[in-house]
């Protein structure tokens, strides 16, 4: 289903957050912490590239005049309202550090507290929003991995 031209960790990447996803839209716990446990299992930088390219596209779909803070405020509670019902070991702050680092956002982190993956915040807040805007994730998927890598062919002057 993903280009074969495609190198196998970002088919890899793509089937997981593929699957992850459809876990979380079917509400499915145990799918869930199962797929992204697989997600963990792979490339940490390249899987967050992917997640974060995701989230900026779809939040760029889903307010193209630009994102205010109630926009983000609005993001965040949608999530972890829709998440809360059916996952519970939900960590608000690991959505807050997802979309933070989407955005591009370095967040200062408090030494007294364990840093959480924001990995599996990261596919819920891509259910949402895939669901909010109504694109198919597959398809943000594919236009994520193409786009980095068409970034990084592209040569600096």
């Amino acid at each position: 289903m993903w280009p074969s031209d495609w190198p196998s960790s970002a088919r890899a990447i793509a089937t997981a957050v593929e699957a992850a996803v459809a876990a979380a839209r079917s509400a499915d716990e145990p799918g869930f912490r199962e797929t992204t446990a697989d997600l963990a299992e792979l490339p940490p930088d390249q899987v967050t590239a992917v997640l974060a390219a995701i989230v900026r596209e779809l939040l760029e779909t889903a307010h193209p005049d630009g994102l205010t803070g109630d926009d983000v405020r609005a993001v965040l509670e949608a999530v972890v309202r829709r998440s809360a019902a059916w996952l519970r070991r939900l960590d608000a702050a690991a959505v807050f550090s997802a979309l933070a680092g989407a955005l591009g956002i370095d967040e200062a982190q408090d030494p007294d507290h364990a840093r959480t993956d924001p990995q599996p915040a990261a596919i819920l807040l891509i259910d949402y929003l895939a669901d909010l805007t109504r694109t198919p994730p597959q398809e943000s998927v594919q236009r994520a991995i193409s786009e980095i890598a068409r970034a990084e062919t592209v040569e600096m002057p």
